[in-house]
């Protein structure tokens, strides 16, 4: 088939659309070579700069949200990590051990339009929890930088631009080139976790010793709150605003083609993969929780309320304030640096999320311009993107947490949803009662979080908005596009095709109806009658059927049949009549030299309607888009098939 031809791109443009995504690159290597992946207990490391990062942030914004009860809030927290979202995301890699995640479950579960659009919706949440998590960091990052003694009075309110030039930092990266380093991560999440443990010792320690702190918050919380069912009651109130402490485990199944299966194991049956993955999220789940409830513990026991206000030294870095405080200047900036590094590195992951998970879906949509493809594109426009979400929350950490709990818990609550679908057309009862109850409570805790805190579910909106309009727009410009990237035919369409060869190729595009003889007979005379073809009857029907018309590009295989023992019909399925026969022409032609001719009978109806039929349903209006679609494909007008239309 010919490919439309364009000059030589400028060197800029050249540069912009140099290779793919670097990510995309080795996670498609990887997945087709699992004995190339690492050990999990690495891999979890990959997945744990996003995760154990929020450390930075979570604690702060638990006492925040709960004050004296969030400790409590904290264990709730806890056990819905473990007894909700760690079940289902097993089940997720379960069901999906190629990295795709729950939306691919989903994507499984429904067809058509309907499909294609709810997947868009999911995509502008995972965008948001993506692109909130660089932004998020950035600024956390930037508050651990500011809030250093050595540098608080250099720095003072500066915190929008030094979180604008870490982003802008990490798109550089991206620019020259970034392959997702599992090694980096091994050491910053070792680094990290090791420099928390020792705060957290520290922080009990100062408890232990000093009995009294507990006594005066056990006394402080029961003033406050009367009795341990009141305390649990508002601790599943606030819950919701505690969500950002379950952000790693939409990440951890994307990092499943990284994982090393057992040997000779294949794509088709990963079982070492899937099992590896298991162990990978419960084992970050366990540590994780391990962290939330101590570090929640420590830091509401030893930091008084006012400091975590907007503005107070432990705003955004609770952990941070208690190593300056108790383990002195040294190892509290270097805890700092260590924290800055990691929160850096989860935005480096999350970008690199971004570059895999859009190219993944949107291309195949037809929903994507050519260069959304390439890497530097896209890092451009979601580098831009995280500019103009940091402006507008102004680089604060808290106004970003309920937009990136949005984006969290919907991604949770999809893929609740999808194991208990997938649960029950196993036939698993028992299964999906218990996945129907945890979809519940997530749906419950989002609903919550939407409306207690609406700025994250509008600025989801615009994502998914912006996802709509730009990718309906990329698939009305890119509509007349071949749109099929291969066409098979079988012995009997092949023979039909080398008979005709030696005369004028002559193919009728017939819509099947009946099927019988009088059909075929009156579709013949009307071709003659109405463009006048004269000479032995050598026509070869064409009839394609169009199965799902959201999908973009589709491989076309052509079956040959011989109908009432006179008449040659050629039958293919596809998403689009008119791109379909293009491609099947322009197969022709190259395969035997010569120049078809297809004739066509015009579309009764309104052009315009016709055209939205094309659009949504791949009818409508064929032979004027078959001839479009072979303009575009075929420059040269001397070498392009002959359409008539009467």
């Amino acid at each position: 088939m010919a490919a439309p031809q364009h000059p030589p791109p400028s060197r800029l443009r050249a540069w912009l659309l140099e290779g793919l995504a670097d990510m995309g690159k080795g996670t498609a290597n990887e997945a087709q070579a699992p004995e190339e992946g690492r050990p999990w207990y690495r891999v979890m490391c990959l997945t744990g700069v996003d995760y154990f990062s929020t450390l930075g942030y979570q604690p702060g914004i638990a006492a925040l949200a709960a004050g004296l009860l969030s400790p409590v809030a904290t264990i709730v927290l806890v056990l819905v990590t473990l007894a909700g979202a760690l079940p289902v995301y097993r089940r997720v890699a379960e069901e999906s051990p190629h990295g795709m995640g729950s939306i691919a479950m989903l994507e499984r579960l429904l067809s058509f339009w309907k499909g294609k659009l709810f997947v868009l919706t999911l995509l502008g949440f995972a965008a948001t929890d993506f692109l909130i998590t660089i932004t998020l960091s950035a600024a956390d990052a930037s508050t651990h930088l500011i809030e250093n003694p050595h540098l608080t009075d250099v720095l003072h309110s500066r915190q929008l631009l030094i979180t604008l030039i870490f982003i802008a930092l990490l798109g550089a990266v991206f620019l020259k080139g970034f392959l997702e380093a599992i090694g980096v991560a091994v050491v910053l999440v070792g680094v990290y976790l090791t420099l928390n443990a020792v705060v957290v010792v520290s922080g009990l320690w100062h408890i232990v010793t000093e009995g009294h702190v507990v006594t005066d918050w056990a006394t402080a919380l029961t003033a406050e709150h009367g009795n341990a069912l009141a305390m649990i009651g508002v601790a599943l109130i606030v819950f919701p605003k505690l969500a950002l402490g379950l952000s790693g485990f939409e990440t951890g199944v994307a990092v499943m083609p990284h994982v090393k299966g057992d040997p000779g194991e294949t794509e088709e049956r990963p079982k070492g993969r899937i099992r590896d993955t298991k162990k990978l999220l419960t084992t970050a789940a366990l540590i994780m929780s391990c962290f939330l409830i101590t570090t929640s513990f420590i830091t509401t026991l030893l930091i008084p309320a006012q400091e975590f206000e907007p503005g107070g030294p432990a705003n955004g870095r609770a952990l941070a304030y208690l190593a300056h405080e108790y383990l002195g200047s040294a190892f509290g900036t270097v805890y700092d640096i260590s924290t800055i590094a990691i929160l850096w590195f989860a935005g480096a992951s999350a970008m690199a999320g971004l570059l895999n998970l859009m190219p993944r879906y949107l291309p195949r949509y037809g929903m994507a311009p050519h260069w959304a493809g390439a890497v530097r594109p896209m890092v451009i426009v979601f580098t831009l993107v995280a500019f103009l979400v940091t402006w507008i929350f102004d680089a604060s950490v808290d106004a970003q947490g309920g937009a990136y709990a949005t984006g969290v818990l919907v991604l949770i609550s999809s893929a609740a949803i999808a194991v208990t679908i997938a649960a029950h057309r196993a036939g698993q009862r028992r299964w999906f009662i218990g996945f129907a109850v945890i979809a519940t409570v997530f749906l419950y805790t989002t609903v919550l979080n939407i409306i207690e805190r609406p700025d994250g579910v509008k600025i989801g909106a615009c994502f998914i908005a912006g996802i709509m309009i730009l990718s309906l727009v990329s698939r009305l410009t890119r509509a007349f596009e071949l749109r099929v990237s291969a066409v098979t035919l079988d012995p009997m369409a092949e023979r039909f095709v080398r008979d005709v060869a030696s005369r004028t190729i002559r193919l009728i595009a017939h819509e099947p109806g009946r099927r019988d003889l009088a059909e075929y007979r009156a579709k013949i005379e009307q071709i003659r009658a109405d463009s006048e073809v004269t000479g032995p009857e050598d026509f070869v029907f064409v009839e394609v059927t169009v199965t799902d018309p959201s999908e973009f590009e589709s491989v076309v295989t052509v079956h040959g049949e011989v109908l009432h023992h006179r008449y040659r019909v050629l039958t293919l399925e596809s998403s689009t009549v008119s791109n379909a026969l293009a491609a099947l022409l322009l197969h022709i032609r190259d395969t035997t030299g010569r120049i078809p001719h297809i004739y066509f009978e015009w579309t009764e109806g309104n052009p315009f309607a016709n055209f939205l039929r094309f659009f949504l349903f791949g009818q409508g209006e064929v032979a004027p888009v078959t001839r479009e679609v072979l303009r575009e494909a075929e420059p040269d007008r001397s070498r392009r098939p002959h359409v008539h239309t009467s």
